[in-house]
């Protein structure tokens, strides 16, 4: 099998608790939606211009969206950003991760804004200097763009690289993209049918790092 050389990390549930759909259903209600958290939180991990035609029909090209990202983003920023932690083992894996000689890249469906201070409550933001984000693309997970936009950033071949990811909008989007994926459960989803691995969070992962094929 040909080693993994690179890995395309997730972040909101894979290196950090933050897979909340409070922000969500509090910028829903402000717009006139009626929409549930237990509506919401399956589809986390989608990015917004996923997730909200889904539930409300209301597109992302519209100044009505536009509305609902600005009010995402300030619910989350005030009432949850500041409770987020880094999951169990998150720098020490991307400390192993980089001391193999693995090129790494972010590769998340959150607001670029957002990424930043996120990757600062991993405590990685110094260790993964290359991006990808929802910023970066047409259509953010499931769609494939995210992990291809990384493909190229990297410089790799689909097969040399692993997606490291929590939903299972992390394992299509790499899918449809020829990537692999080994999913983390510390996000809350247990829909990872078709992750190659799966381990409870980053610490469990850099125990059995061995079990994957890194070059």
């Amino acid at each position: 099998m040909t080693p993994y050389r690179a890995i395309i990390l997730d972040l909101d549930g894979t290196l950090v608790d933050s897979n909340d759909a409070r922000a969500w259903v509090h910028a829903f209600t402000g717009e006139g939606f009626s929409v549930s958290f237990a509506q919401v939180r399956p589809l986390i991990g989608m990015g917004g211009d996923q997730l909200v035609p889904r539930l409300t029909g209301v597109q992302p090209e519209s100044e009505h969206y536009e509305r609902l990202s600005e009010a995402w983003k300030d619910h989350f920023q005030r009432g949850e950003l500041p409770t987020v932690r880094a999951q169990l083992g998150a720098r020490k894996l991307v400390e192993e991760l980089r001391r193999r000689g693995l090129d790494l890249i972010i590769g998340t469906s959150g607001d670029e804004t957002v990424v930043e201070a996120l990757l600062m409550r991993a405590d990685v933001a110094d260790l993964v200097p290359q991006r990808t984000t929802a910023s970066d693309v047409e259509d953010s997970k499931p769609a494939p763009d995210i992990v291809k936009v990384a493909l190229n950033k990297l410089g790799r071949q689909p097969g040399e690289v692993l997606m490291l990811g929590d939903t299972p909008y992390d394992i299509e989007s790499a899918g449809r993209s020829g990537v692999d994926t080994v999913a983390l459960r510390c996000g809350g989803d247990e829909r990872l049918d078709g992750a190659v691995r799966i381990y409870n969070d980053p610490l469990d992962l850099l125990a059995h790092l061995d079990e994957l094929p890194l070059g």
